[in-house]
């Protein structure tokens, strides 16, 4: 498989300084020889421009949205160089920065497929809109829009309208949503699997239903969107938003490897990987560890 590894050194999402260093950081940790060792073809597409903003004009572009026109410039980079590297036969691989990204990445998996999954692994819903809201912090919105609800700027990002089916989108793992995002879940009726499900029911349990749910949409395509905050927050020290009772690690490799296994992964986000944060390079090594555990399957 031909992968392009495109790095987003972004912070903005999260208004937290530490994610924008991952890229560099998982290069240095050899993240392209280890996907190499699996018979897979890498090439590194560098890093994405983040334009300089400075910390006292984020909200310069609205009032509830720091760093808006930033973001959107970014996503729509990213959305174009995530659609170009699928239709060319390539398998994008974005390595974040904050989960603002993913907004982008789904734009461009939207343009190039018609019928496609997103599995959203996260310890969060980031379903939030500018109505609920409550940090102003756009890594907590990017799903919502990608589903058509929240801001036209950001819902028509790329192109207009929403990016995917809210009836194709599955959540996994949140256990820290806001009241706004309760009341979302509820009157869309989204796919959430909730850490609590996960422990009560097991991993391989719920990844099974998800499966034959996708199986039975015809789904072409999965985009996989994983935060590390997925992950109990004793295990990943190095990431802005840790939550206890989440997952472990061997759930984690769990569900990495069903979905692999199924063939349909086509792009894939990997982001919140807080270097600043990060305790002797527990949380880096574990994020290679997962990446070079994922791609063994694919």
């Amino acid at each position: 498989m031909n992968i392009n590894l495109i790095g987003v050194p972004i912070f903005y999402g999260a208004d937290k300084k530490g994610p924008e260093y991952a890229p560099q950081k998982l290069r240095e940790k050899n993240i392209i020889q280890m996907i190499r060792k699996h018979k897979h073809t890498v090439y590194d597409m560098g890093n994405m421009i983040v334009p300089k903003v400075k910390e006292y004009n984020k909200f310069y572009s609205h009032p509830k949205m720091k760093y808006l026109d930033s973001i959107i410039q970014i996503n729509t980079n990213l959305a174009h160089m995530v659609y170009c590297s699928i239709k060319g036969g390539s398998f994008p691989l974005i390595i974040g920065g904050d989960h603002s990204i993913g907004l982008g990445s789904i734009a461009g998996v939207s343009r190039a497929y018609e019928n496609f999954a997103v599995i959203w692994i996260d310890a969060h819903g980031d379903i939030n809109t500018i109505e609920t809201t409550g940090s102003g912090n756009v890594h907590g919105m990017p799903l919502s829009h990608a589903m058509g609800m929240g801001h036209s700027d950001l819902v028509n990002l790329y192109f207009e309208g929403k990016k995917v089916s809210k009836e194709n989108v599955f959540i996994i793992g949140p256990r820290d949503l806001d009241d706004g995002e309760k009341a979302i879940i509820q009157q869309q009726n989204l796919n959430v699997y909730s850490s609590e499900i996960i422990h009560k029911r097991g991993i391989e349990n719920v990844t099974d239903e998800i499966i034959k749910q996708i199986t039975q949409k015809n789904i072409d395509a999965i985009h996989v969107s994983f935060d590390l905050d997925f992950i109990d927050s004793k295990f990943v020290p190095g990431t802005g938003t840790p939550v206890p009772n989440g997952v472990n690690i061997e759930d984690t490799k769990t569900i990495l490897r069903m979905l692999a296994e199924t063939k349909l992964i086509k792009s894939m986000d990997f982001v919140e990987l807080n270097t600043l944060l990060d305790r002797n390079d527990v949380t880096a090594d574990l994020a290679i560890d997962l990446i070079d555990w994922t791609f063994k399957y694919m």
